[in-house]
Order: C-alpha cells, then sequence, then structure tokens
C-alpha cells in the first residue's frame, strides 16, 4: 500500500523536513529542510553533531577580536555547517535564520543575510540553495522585499500568523512563507477552551485563505505551512504549495496507509469565493494597525520572536564555553 506520506507528495504538495537532526531527514525523502535556533539549539546538543560544533568554534577563533565578535562569527558559521550538511542529503534548500533580535532593524536583517549567504558560498554553495529566514515584521518584510530585489537572494518569511502579514510579504515579491498552523491552533484552544479539528482548525483556515488569495491575486510566492500539531493539520492542506513537517509527523505519515484526498489546488482557490484585494504597499501605519487588530498574530509574532531569541542566545552561551576554554 502507498504510505501517506507518497500520497500526500502525489498531491503535488512539495513536503520539506522542518529539523536541524540532518541524520534523521534521508528517511523522508524531502525536498527542502527548514532549520530554527531551537531546532538547532536541540540537534546541537547531540554527540554525533560536536564535529560541526568544533569547527564553528575554530571558525569563530580565527576571526579574532572580542570573544563576542568570535561568538557571532561561531554562531553564524554553525548555522552553515548544519545547512551544509542538510544540502548533501536534500536536493532542494535549506532555510537558515537570522538572528531573532535583529527583528526590528531592517538595515541589520539586510546585512546578517548578506554574512550568512557568503559564508555559504565561501564554503561552494550557491545562493540559490538557501532560503533566508526572516520574522514576519514590517522591518524584516521591507528588508526581504529588497534582498529579493537587488541581491537576488531568496528569503522564507516565518514567524507568519496574520493574513495581513501574508498580504504584506506577497507585495514584497518573497520567495516563500511559513504560516504557523499549529501555533495558530495553540492560541486558540487556550482564548476559547474549544477543540478543533481538520478543516475547522483556525490554522488551517488561515491558511487556506491565504492560499485562496494568492491564487487569485497572481502572487507567485510559494504558501509553505508550518508548525504543526497533529497530521490531521496536515491532511486538511494537502494540495497547498509547501508542508515543512516534523520527523515525528513524518514518521506517523510514512507508517500509515490511510488516504490522504487532495484538499487545495489552484484552479479550485481561483474559483472560490472572491477575496478583495488588500495592499500595504508604502504603508506602515496600515500594516502595524491591522496587525495590531489581530491579537492572535500580534501576541504569536512578538511571543515566537522571543522564543527564537532566548534559544538563540542559549546557543551562543554554548560556544561562548568552548570558546573561552
Amino acid at each position: 500500500m502507498t504510505t501517506s506520506l507518497d500520497q500526500l507528495k502525489q498531491t503535488g504538495t512539495v513536503v520539506v523536513s522542518d529539523s536541524g537532526d540532518f541524520e534523521s531527514i534521508d528517511v523522508y525523502k524531502p525536498q527542502d529542510a527548514t532549520t530554527n535556533p531551537s531546532l538547532i539549539l536541540a540537534a546541537s546538543n547531540k554527540p554525533g553533531y560536536a564535529r560541526l560544533i568544533d569547527n564553528a568554534v575554530a571558525y569563530g577563533k580565527s576571526k579574532g577580536g572580542s570573544i563576542d565578535n568570535q561568538v557571532n562569527a561561531a554562531t553564524d558559521r554553525l548555522l552553515v555547517e548544519f545547512g551544509t550538511e542538510i544540502l548533501k542529503i536534500i536536493p532542494g534548500r535549506v532555510s537558515t535564520e537570522v538572528d531573532a533580535r535583529l527583528s526590528f532593524d531592517k538595515a541589520a536583517t539586510k546585512a546578517k543575510a548578506k554574512e550568512l549567504i557568503a559564508l555559504y558560498e565561501s564554503v561552494g554553495i550557491k545562493k540559490d540553495r538557501i532560503l533566508i529566514k526572516i520574522a514576519s515584521t514590517w522591518e524584516g518584510i521591507q528588508a526581504a522585499r529588497e534582498l529579493e530585489r537587488d541581491d537576488g537572494i531568496h528569503c522564507n518569511l516565518t514567524l507568519l500568523f496574520g493574513f495581513g502579514q501574508a498580504v504584506a510579504c506577497a507585495e514584497a515579491g518573497v520567495t516563500l512563507i511559513s504560516p504557523f498552523v499549529g501555533r495558530i491552533l495553540d492560541w486558540y484552544k487556550k482564548s476559547t477552551g474549544k477543540s478543533y479539528e481538520g478543516d475547522e482548525d483556525p490554522g488551517v483556515q488561515s491558511v487556506k485563505k491565504i492560499f485562496n488569495y494568492y491564487k487569485q491575486h497572481g502572487y507567485k510566492t510559494i504558501v509553505m505551512g508550518a508548525s504543526f500539531r497533529n497530521i490531521g493539520e496536515i491532511k486538511a492542506l494537502a494540495g497547498v504549495d509547501f508542508l515543512t513537517i516534523a520527523p515525528t509527523l513524518l514518521e506517523e505519515l510514512k507508517s500509515s496507509t490511510d488516504p490522504v484526498p487532495k484538499k487545495l489546488n489552484s484552479h479550485a482557490a481561483a474559483e472560490s469565493d472572491p477575496l478583495p484585494k488588500v495592499t500595504f504597499v508604502d504603508n506602515e501605519p496600515e500594516f502595524r494597525w491591522t496587525l495590531l487588530q489581530d491579537q492572535m498574530a500580534f501576541d504569536k509574532l512578538h511571543e515566537g520572536i522571543k522564543k527564537f531569541a532566548e534559544d538563540g542566545e542559549t546557543l551562543k552561551g554554548l560556544l561562548r564555553k568552548k570558546l573561552s576554554a
């Protein structure tokens, strides 16, 4: 029997592995892979990845200067070390995240993105195989606009929870967005005390609306559902452009032969109930007001930035100890 994972791939959805643990990625034959500071931190604690940390520490020391300078250099190099190993396994692209603390600084986000791309190129990886992950703040979206337009650097706009964020990303011409399905569900469950499944899941509904809007209005930005809590959410989005899935849920899909019918497609989206055109071009106040009015999106965006920044600092602390030894 065909596995549920294979059936998902047959719907036209590109399957992406959401993991820093590249030793487990090849099992599921994904096209792409995504990482973030939390995933890299979790993977870096495993003995099998000690050589990558050693390489990063050696690189940091080679840069000289203050310990802070060495830590920052080592951190960037560690992200690239993981990304490089992942790219040996997958045929497509890997997403590498800019420091979450830069989420409200357009210039610093652009500079860090270019530094990461230069590091990849220094080890023979072309920028076409990299997606730079940037938080979907106003500053992040504008940084991505300029990176895509001026530098040909492809961006993955992450921590996306609200429709307004998705519209602004599409208008900026970013390569890909990552709406966080499971975290949207978490907020609504906590807020209402209700349970949601399948098509009733507010995270699923959010991605469907974005997908339909993009297809109706001709946007080329890829919609990649992310942060899933169960395979029911994944099945409800079968047919969407991309889905990035954690290894535990990939294994569940691989171990199942339950049917995974196609739920989304571009043709049906174009013919679904029309969604009126919205614009935030050169209108930062309207973007911020729209985000503020969406309590879930506002809460989860800032919570996510804070958590990624904290995990990033923990990772730097680990490298700092090794650099100071």
